[in-house]
């Protein structure tokens, strides 16, 4: 018997720019997103641009068994300078722990408060991803760190790395503000959530692990370390699809709740980037402390102004710094990563991919 594909007549009218008002709802669609509750009705499905984005997420599909570390091994032993070791030694520490961050806010955040069955299924396929990711990281860590005591360190780099334990301050300190609520009643909690949300969007997989991107591509550049660079592309396009999820969400809770996106909040996500860039820049100079040839921390605070005015616009907000993208590297990998994408679908991942990546608006 045939499969029969979910029947999306409900929502296949087409919104012109004038209607985007509805985000894909059917009129008529009772309540808002964040209403608290846990509504369970797919049909008629109020928010069907969610279900969109679960259908393409499993498109995505990919394993880390696919990675192949081997020639990384040699370049760690034979290639790499002591400077360009302590760089790979400080991000595989930030990788262990921060996709764990991110995991953790969508089952205790997230998930509670988001309240679309379509975008739960969403989230359900992203805590998959993130759990994932961090099983790339787990093995990058057993790879590139062979030493135990060294290895241990890495995990544990929240507490004795004093440039990631700012980076995981700086998450809890915008992000935790709703752990204990258990319903959004009041505007003020709801733009709490909002902020915990562009947190995690804009500063934590839009900024901070684009930062790291960068860092794995400039290495990629010299012909280094191809095995994490290919599992970089994955998690770089999953990460790229987590951030335009929570943006959608984002501009739902705009369009249902405009007086929650007053000049206040405004004020305060430009606060929250403006912290984010002097966390990055101190991990930067700390990623960068022996000497990178061809990598700087002024260079690379200047990607991360670049990266946040991408960020400030997603959300409808003003540029604020008006920086360009230093690394020439980056638009070379734009290339590379089309290529990887879309011509070779069938060595990149277990399901094709379709559609447009647009890395100019990412990094």
């Amino acid at each position: 018997m045939a499969l029969v594909e979910p029947d999306n007549n409900y929502a296949e009218q087409e919104l012109s720019s004038q209607d985007s008002v509805d985000v894909g709802r059917e009129v008529g669609a009772p309540g808002s997103i964040l209403d608290p509750g846990f509504n369970l009705t797919l049909r008629p499905m109020q928010y069907p641009v969610f279900f969109e984005m679960y259908k393409d997420a499993i498109k995505n599909t990919w394993t880390v068994e696919e990675i192949d570390f081997s020639d990384d091994v040699v370049d760690l032993d034979r290639k790499l300078l002591p400077a360009e070791r302590h760089l790979i030694n400080r991000l595989v520490a930030f990788f262990a722990t921060g996709d764990s961050i991110v995991a953790n806010n969508l089952v205790l955040n997230l998930y509670q408060h988001i309240n679309s069955p379509e975008a739960r299924m969403y989230l359900s396929r992203q805590l998959y991803e993130e759990a994932l990711h961090v099983q790339f990281y787990l093995t990058l860590l057993d790879n590139y760190i062979p030493d135990h005591d060294e290895r241990a360190e890495a995990f544990a780099a929240i507490e004795n790395i004093p440039s990631i334990r700012r980076k995981a301050e700086f998450c809890f300190k915008w992000m935790g503000s709703i752990d204990d609520l258990g319903e959004l009643r009041t505007e003020e909690e709801r733009k709490q959530f909002l902020l915990n949300l562009v947190c995690f969007a804009a500063c934590i997989e839009g900024l901070f692990f684009f930062a790291a991107f960068a860092y794995v591509y400039f290495l990629r550049s010299k012909g280094l370390l191809n095995g994490l660079a290919a599992g970089t592309n994955w998690v770089f396009r999953d990460e790229s699809c987590h951030m335009n999820f929570a943006f959608e969400v984002v501009k739902t809770i705009r369009q249902e709740q405009p007086e929650l996106f007053d000049e206040d909040l405004s004020i305060r996500i430009v606060e929250m980037l403006e912290e984010a860039i002097e966390v990055e820049s101190q991990f930067a100079e700390d990623v960068l402390s022996g000497g990178v040839a061809g990598m700087s921390a002024t260079d690379t605070r200047t990607y991360l102004e670049f990266v946040a005015d991408q960020r400030l616009a997603q959300l409808g907000l003003p540029k604020r710094y008006g920086s360009k993208n230093p690394f020439d590297f980056m638009e070379l990998q734009d290339v590379q990563e089309l290529t990887n994408f879309f011509e070779r679908t069938v060595a990149a991942y277990q399901h094709g991919v379709e559609g447009d990546v647009a890395f100019d608006e990412d990094f």
